[in-house]
């Protein structure tokens, strides 16, 4: 009678927890800009349309000017101390956030919170690979960015419903005491990350700094990674006022809105994740950036909308947009060398912050508020974003090419280093 070895699981109960935990983070942090969205309705009643893409912008710019200086250093210390010190800042600056009370000190507060956030995701990106196999990585991205959708189903609707009940500041009230209670339990529970220290031979930070920009091997990500951000920072921050003013959703319709988008990307976005380990990621970000474009398109061009439809064009633009994000990620994940690996994903940041914020600057200059409320030219917005959606794919699919390349040239070295040990 045979007897069979117990199947070992795919993750320790360690690496459980670090999901949970990363994940939460990533939740505060997208939180902190989703929300934007919402309070986007609110705030332009005070705010020019300029004003409050520059309070949008304000975020990725600063974010990508912290993000270029931590990349010299982001693979010099141990990567929990890293990501300890910018959660705390990015909280404190919430808490800014919160007591802001006009568009100068609201514009200061971004600043101050973009300049930490903006490096958090690139450090928890880094903190994955190094603890995560290269075969789970496209699971451990669809868990963590179900982040995204649980920020949809609780977090946004929730302080839409605070600012439209009491004012604009309780949801960062709501972000910054959150935020507060998980930074404790990540100091608590996450353990020392290390592996990665004296790997990197080059002691000055901006000469590692200026090596990894300068990489060839590198340089495709990073002009890929411009383009990514687009949709997001040119569609989001206006869609609120869109659905109330051009599509005629009620305000409180609203809140369903993003709560049924973010339980579609919530079951959506492990089922993605999965697919992209074993479809192939270039296949499932061709397939989810077709049906962006579409739906970009439509969603774009819509007037007077019944609920039922705008919901259902929604739910399916919103898993498609986020549907891309899981298998690039996992595939800019394949790229840097361990003595690389904080510094690519700090450079990858930054530019991605950088590209998001000209994006939303763009997007308020092309987009223009009426005294109703209604916004004009939003179409072209979907234009712009179609096209960059087109140039993203051509660019993915040589990235994955490259990728490919250098998996298969490293598993043809592996049968003469055995050789060799022997």
């Amino acid at each position: 009678m045979e007897t069979h070895a117990p199947k070992q699981p795919i993750f320790t109960r360690y690496q459980v927890l670090m999901i949970v935990l990363l994940s939460l983070m990533q939740f505060t942090v997208v939180l902190d800009f989703m929300v934007l969205n919402p309070l986007g309705e609110i705030l332009l009643h005070d705010f020019t349309t300029q004003q409050f893409g520059l309070v949008v912008a304000a975020y990725p710019f600063s974010a990508c000017i912290s993000a270029i200086v931590a990349a010299g250093f982001a693979d010099k210390f141990d990567r929990k101390k890293m990501l300890m010190l910018f959660y705390t800042g990015f909280i404190l600056g919430t808490y800014f956030c919160a007591l802001a009370n006009d568009y100068p000190t609201l514009l200061a507060a971004r600043i101050v919170t973009g300049l930490f956030g903006g490096v958090i995701s690139s450090i928890g990106m880094a903190i994955i690979v190094d603890l995560f196999r290269p075969e789970t990585r496209g699971r451990v991205m669809g868990y963590t960015q179900m982040a995204l959708a649980l920020s949809q189903i609780l977090g946004v609707p929730i302080g839409w419903e605070l600012a439209i009940r009491f004012n604009w500041h309780f949801p960062f009230w709501m972000i910054a005491a959150f935020g507060t209670i998980l930074g404790a339990a990540i100091g608590y529970y996450m353990q020392p990350i290390t592996g990665h220290l004296g790997k990197n031979t080059e002691k000055n930070a901006f000469r590692h700094l200026t090596s990894t920009v300068k990489n060839p091997r590198y340089r495709l990500a990073f002009l890929t990674t411009v383009l990514i951000a687009t949709g997001g920072y040119m569609l989001m921050p206006f869609g609120n006022a869109f659905s109330q003013h051009n599509m005629g959703i009620a305000k409180h319709d609203v809140t369903l809105l993003f709560m049924a988008s973010g339980l579609a990307n919530l079951i959506a976005s492990p089922l993605i994740g999965r697919l992209s380990d074993k479809a192939g990621r270039a296949n499932v970000f061709y397939a989810a950036s077709t049906v962006t474009l579409i739906m970009v398109i439509i969603y774009t061009n819509r007037g007077l909308t019944p609920f039922y439809l705008a919901m259902l064009i929604n739910v399916v633009m919103m898993v498609a947009v986020f549907a891309r994000i899981i298998p690039m990620q996992a595939t800019m994940t394949s790229l840097p060398t361990l003595q690389d690996r904080g510094s690519f994903m700090s450079v990858n940041a930054a530019v991605q912050q950088l590209s998001g914020g000209i994006a939303a600057v763009a997007a308020s200059r092309i987009v223009h508020s009426t005294e109703t409320g209604y916004l004009e030219h939003y179409p072209v917005l979907g234009y712009v974003i179609a096209v960059a959606l087109t140039i993203t794919m051509i660019m993915m699919f040589f990235l994955n090419r490259q990728v490919m390349a250098e998996a298969a040239a490293v598993k043809q070295q592996e049968p003469g280093k055995m050789a060799a040990a022997s």
